[in-house]
This record gives C-alpha cells, structure tokens and sequence, in this order.
C-alpha cells in the first residue's frame, strides 16, 4: 500500500469515531442515548412479573467498586489466555528449531 491509501483509511477511521460523537453531542443517557442493553434487558424481564430464586450472597457497595472488581476479572482472564497463547507459540516455536538443528545436521 502507498502513502495516499494510508492517508485515506486515517481519514475514514477518524470520520467513523468523530460522527457519532458530533450527531449526539450534548445527548446522554437521559435521552435515551449511549444507555447500554444491560439496562434495556433488566426492564424487558421486570415487566414480565418475574421474581429471583435467590439474592446476591455480596452487593458491592457502589458502582465504581463494581466496575473496578469487573475490570480486575476481565485482566486476570486476559492474563491467563496471553500466558496460554505464548506457552503454545514458545513450544511450536522451539519444535521448529529443533527440526531445523536436525535439518542442517543431516
């Protein structure tokens, strides 16, 4: 690809972030914008009349506790799949050299 194709894809990457953010500027969550489906799906299932089985054994007591507990559950999984990943792509890439020792020794 030349200088002017990577010119144009910054152009259409920077077009497709700043759009939503200019057609809904100033517009939140009161409007009905940018309110997620967790909210959406816990209404649907409320006018359904259902009740839990059971409650929370523990309730975080604020929503930034949540999140931050959330976000520690999502890099300790994170961790374990790029530990994973590199444990297997370290041992393919020592099977290729040691075919390739045996290669150049034959």
């Amino acid at each position: 690809m030349n200088n002017k194709q990577y010119i144009v894809l910054l152009v259409l990457v920077v077009i497709i972030a700043v759009l939503p953010l200019a057609m809904y500027s100033g517009m939140g969550e009161d409007e009905g914008y940018f309110g997620g489906a967790d909210t959406s799906a816990g209404e649907v299932v409320e006018e359904t009349g259902y009740e839990p089985w059971f409650n929370s054994i523990w309730e975080p007591p604020s929503g930034e506790i949540e999140s931050l507990l959330f976000a520690v559950q999502a890099a300790i999984g994170a961790i374990i799949i790029g530990y994973v990943f590199g444990y297997y792509n370290g041992q393919a890439k020592e099977r290729r050299k040691q075919k390739k020792e045996v290669k150049t020794e034959e």
